[in-house]
């Protein structure tokens, strides 16, 4: 009878097992789907910036090597 009670307390932690796994694996899988969707957003918002900029630097004014610093 020990055998069976060993056998079934066995089965009963690899079932715990399981779903513990089970369970990590869809809180990682929800972590990567957030962890995209912020990916994207951040890959949306450099594309809007880069929009932003003028399309020929050259004609912004004075370059920004040109310009010193105050404490100079």
């Amino acid at each position: 009878m020990t055998i069976q009670n060993d056998d079934a307390n066995r089965l009963n932690e690899l079932e715990v097992k399981i779903v513990l796994a089970d369970d990590m694996l869809d809180q990682l899988n929800q972590t990567i789907f957030r962890q995209q969707q912020q990916i994207d957003a951040l890959a949306q918002e450099i594309r809007s910036l880069r929009q932003q900029l003028p399309q020929d630097r050259n004609t912004s004014g004075t370059a920004l090597l040109d310009e010193l610093p105050p404490h100079y």
